[in-house]
């Protein structure tokens, strides 16, 4: 029952993080055509590299839920990968938005990002690929769980790091709700076996 509990609390956390892409306090809202004001799109070089780096690895976290909702068996565990789905789509989205409103340098150094070499999820599809059906859940649970700390770590630098407050607030989100991932999936039977 805790963990049912757990579970809910947590897609109430993952939708509030994903759906509250409005602009920080501080920020500016968007004009009428939907696009970010000037004063607040992210033109310094750590916001464009973390907005790079991360819808990357967004990209590669939906991979790793679609596959694992498809072979999963734990229903708190299926449940968990639908709510990142839905709120990583959402985060993508804004990303990618920031970066097109920055222009056209920072939409060519996103494009010319090459991820391959510091991402875990091609060989973390691989063994969930590979799985046989009675490890699935545990083999989705350390393969997403080990990406989902990196997603957290990267935030937390960029909150350290970062220019814009509305980049910032994002990543602050994201290390949040990574963070409470993590530890909730520490909490599935899966993760003892």
């Amino acid at each position: 029952m805790q963990r049912l509990i757990a579970t809910a609390l947590l897609v109430t956390l993952l939708a509030t993080a994903g759906c509250a892409d409005g602009p920080a306090p501080s920020a500016q809202p968007a004009t009428a055509s939907g696009s970010v004001p000037a004063a607040d799109v992210p033109t310094s070089g750590i916001d464009v590299l973390f907005l790079t780096m991360m819808v990357a690895h967004t990209a590669e976290t939906l991979e790793i839920v679609r596959l694992g909702r498809a072979r999963a068996t734990d229903a708190d565990l299926r449940t968990l990968v639908a709510a990142i789905e839905v709120t990583e789509t959402d985060e993508l989205a804004t990303m990618r938005g920031w970066l097109s409103d920055a222009g056209p340098s920072a939409q060519a150094a996103a494009a010319r990002h090459d991820h391959s070499g510091h991402s875990d999820a091609p060989a973390g599809l691989a063994r969930l690929r590979k799985a046989p059906a009675g490890q699935v859940d545990r083999v989705l649970l350390d393969v997403l769980g080990a990406h989902q700390r990196t997603a957290a770590d990267l935030a937390r630098a960029q909150v350290r790091a970062g220019v814009s407050e509305r980049v910032r607030d994002l990543a602050r989100r994201i290390e949040q709700s990574r963070t409470a991932e993590v530890e909730l999936m520490a909490t599935l039977p899966a993760a003892r076996r």
